[in-house]
Formats: C-alpha cells, structure tokens, sequence
C-alpha cells in the first residue's frame, strides 16, 4: 500500500516538473534513485564527482551572471535578502516555504520511510535525501540508523567536561560545551594534521558529521537528565530509532511522543543556509574548521532570542496568558492580552518570519499532528485561537510583513502535553536536529572545494560618500 502511494506521489511530482520547470532538477534526483546499497558513503563517492564537474561548468560558464543589486538598505539591514551563499540541501521560498532536495513537508511525510505504517518520517531518511537528493528506501534507513546507533559512543571527558559547569547553567550552554569536549576525537583534524590532499576532504568530514549526529541525543539527553532528572541517566535503546532513542533517553516512551521526535527531528533539520546557526557552521567550516567546531559555533548562534531560542519563550508566553487570563479565556480577552503585549514593547512569540511570507508548513503539519493525537488539550486549543486572533492584530499594526505562525508557534504545546515541559531545553531539542542539516551541507562544503568565505565590508563614512557620488 505504501509502495503503490509513493509511486503515485511521484507519478504526480514527474507531472508537476512538466508545469514546473524549477521542480525538474528535484524530480531528477528522485528517479534516479536504483541502486540497492545501503551504504550512505558509498553512495557519495559515487555522486560527488557528477556534482563537481557541475559546480566547475557553472562557475566556467555562467560565473560572470548577475544575480541582483545591493542596496544601503540590504547592507544596514543585515544583509536581509541577498543572494550570496550556496546551500544546496533545502531551498526557502518566501510563499511556499521550505523543500528538502526539491521536497515539501507534506511529500517527505509520504515518501520518506516510517517507523509504523502511516507514520512519521524517520529522521535518517532525511538525512540520506539531505546527503544524496534521493528518497531511501526502508533498508537504506534502516541500515543508517544502525551505523548511527555503532558510532553513538561518547567518552567519559565530555560528561566530566559538562559536570564542571554549575547544574544552573543554561541548557544550550551545557550542551554546547559538550559539543566542543567532543572535538577532541575529530578525524578531520586528525587527517590534515597528516597533510590529507583538498580533493579528499569530504571523507574525514564524513566521519566527523555522521559520528557527530550519532552523539549529540546522548550529550542532549544527559544535559536534560542531568538538570531535570538528578542525573539519572537512561540508557539507549539499540532496537529504536534515532528520533525514538532520542525520546526514550530523554525519559519519554509514550508511542506518540516517540512519533512526535521523529516529526520534529525531521523538520527542524534544516531551513537553507541564510538563517543564523546556518550560516555560522557554514562561514566557521569555510576556515576548515572541523565539523565539531562549526556546529559548536552553530549552536551558540541557535541559542539566540531572535532564532533558536524562540521556541522557549512561546510557551512561557502562553502560560502566562493561561496565568492571567485562564485556560478558557475569550477571544476578546486573548485580543486585549496581545495588545498588552505589543503596546509594552515585546513582540508576540511565534509569529512572522525573516524570509516566508505565510504559514509556515512546519507549522501547519505541526498541527495536524496535534489534531491527530491531540485534539483536546487545553495548550493546543489556545494555539489554535491564538491563529485566528493574532495575525489580524499585527495586519492592523502595520508593521509586519510576515503576521502568520512559524515552527515556533506548535512545538512547546505539543512537548509540554507529553511531559516535556522544561521551556528552557526546547533549544537543545532544536540544535540537535539541525545538526543533520549543518553537517549534511559542510560534506558538500569540502566535496565541492567551496572557499573561504569573505564578504566586502564598508564603514558609514563610505556607504555616505558612495551615495553622493552617486545622486
């Protein structure tokens, strides 16, 4: 039954790349996918050099092309909206949101094997798409997430290395500092110390991304275990998952919890490469750092109050709506309660995006899932309401360009009803699913011998001068 909707989805996306000449080079990913190896590396030695000689004839070719003007505006503004850096496993469209290798959320919850019929994708799926452009099949996952389960080991030293720093500091700092307490065992640096040639750089970093993804839900789940927990420290599970093992040392075995790690794993993964954690493991990887340190830098970035950090502060928001206005409040109150928060000066959690101009389709399947299992909980109905009463408000202000939820909106309701309900760990939920993204792209990054990264920067004095000249 699935095999028979998978071949019908891509009956369809084939018939949308006819209409759709953007969606051809996605679409082409997917029907090349016949091999039966269910080795990931494998796989890369044998599409790296294709994607080499791409990258050669495009530079070759078409090297000189314009892609757009800058403006004050852009540079002032945070470089908001120029065209400057290859990402080449998720691309953002600003009216239709993310796609994986060319893949919606929607087409990667049908394609992309489960753990259950019907299921949620497994995060390993998405990683071989993010790696390879290609849907797995269930024994290549499969086969992942055994490697993945063998390379999970972590050494005594970064457990002592967290330890010393005080139970009381911030979570994202705990597990940050594990990551970097990780770095020792890099096979990257280990290989260039050696004097590694550039044209295999991607192997080592390889090693270092996969071994890294394989170990950070155990660095995650000791920090939560160890701050919430009194340090009781749970195993893993060899016959789950890496989304189910993930929930299960964190303490959570509820079936549906396990299925909601895997959806949030998987689509918390990767948002192409502009973003803040993003683009600092990409510009951090481009000095050759290794990817330890790239995703340590990375994570520091996450843990800011404009990017990763805003999943926590949208549930404390919504208790303390529930705190002063009561489970059932009305929707006049809930209006009044926005306005209150506005008028002092904060913005409203959760919603407007730097990039999407709509809903955010980690949103919506966010909650459908909630709507699925569910459909009853107090949190979950005032999110809702909250979708109805908040974007008019902020239409209404003027300000926003973007008034619709984001990704941060639904995730703190749906981990608070199943337990999870330390605020202040969302971000490590956050930071270990992006590592799949960051470290997907830095094996391309050295696969395609992709440089130093080194924009032009200018002072005041010179942006002004410029603009007489030019008036």
């Amino acid at each position: 039954m699935v095999f028979h909707k998978s071949v019908s989805l891509l009956s369809k996306l084939r018939s949308r790349a006819v209409q759709q000449p953007g969606l051809r080079n996605s679409v082409r990913w997917l029907q090349v996918q016949t091999s039966s190896d269910v080795d990931l590396h494998s796989q890369l030695k044998e599409l790296i050099p294709e994607q080499q000689e791409r990258l050669k004839k495009l530079k070759s070719e078409h090297g000189k092309v314009q892609l757009g003007n800058i403006t004050v505006d852009m540079v002032l503004g945070g470089m908001r909206g120029m065209t400057g850096l290859l990402w080449e496993t998720s691309l953002l469209d600003p009216e239709e949101g993310i796609r994986f290798r060319g893949l919606s959320i929607p087409e990667c919850q049908k394609l992309l094997p489960a753990a259950k019929p019907d299921g949620e994708p497994l995060p390993e799926g998405l990683l071989w798409l993010l790696l390879t452009g290609k849907v797995p099949t269930k024994e290549q996952v499969d086969a992942l997430s055994k490697e993945l389960r063998n390379r999970a080991t972590v050494p005594d030293h970064v457990y002592k290395t967290i330890d010393a720093l005080p139970v009381t500091a911030h979570p994202m700092t705990q597990f940050a500092t594990g990551v970097m307490a990780l770095q020792v065992q890099s096979e990257f640096q280990k290989a260039y110390e050696k004097g590694i040639h550039k044209s295999k750089y991607w192997e080592p970093t390889y090693e270092d991304s996969l071994s890294l993804i394989a170990q950070l839900p155990i660095v995650a789940s000791y920090v939560y275990r160890r701050i919430y927990k009194n340090g009781q420290v749970i195993p893993m599970d060899h016959s789950l998952d890496y989304g189910g093992n993930f929930a299960h040392m964190l303490g959570f075995d509820n079936p549906s919890m396990l299925e909601l790690m895997r959806l949030y794993v998987t689509i918390h993964s990767d948002h192409e490469g502009g973003n803040v954690s993003a683009h600092t493991g990409h510009l951090v990887a481009s000095a050759l750092s290794d990817p330890y340190l790239s995703f340590a830098a990375a994570l520091n970035g996450l843990a800011g109050p404009l990017h990763g950090l805003a999943n926590q502060e949208v549930l404390l928001w919504i208790k303390s709506v529930v705190e002063e206005c009561g489970e059932n409040v009305s929707e006049e109150h809930l209006k009044d309660y926005v306005w209150k928060t506005l008028n002092s000066g904060k913005v409203v959690p959760g919603f407007g995006h730097g990039v999407l101009r709509k809903t955010d389709p980690r949103y919506t399947c966010q909650r459908e899932f909630a709507l699925k299992h569910l459909p009853d909980d107090p949190l979950f109905k005032l999110v809702s309401n909250l979708y109805q009463v908040v974007p008019p408000i902020l239409l209404e202000l003027g300000k926003v360009k973007n008034p619709w939820p984001n990704v941060d909106a639904h995730s703190g309701v749906l981990l608070n009803h199943y337990g999870l309900t330390e605020a202040r760990y969302y971000t490590v939920l956050f930071g270990v699913s992006r590592a799949i993204g960051i470290c997907a792209q830095l094996i391309w990054d050295r696969a395609l011998g992709l440089p130093l990264e080194r924009p032009k920067s200018v002072t005041m004095e010179w942006l002004e001068n410029y603009c007489k000249k030019a008036a």
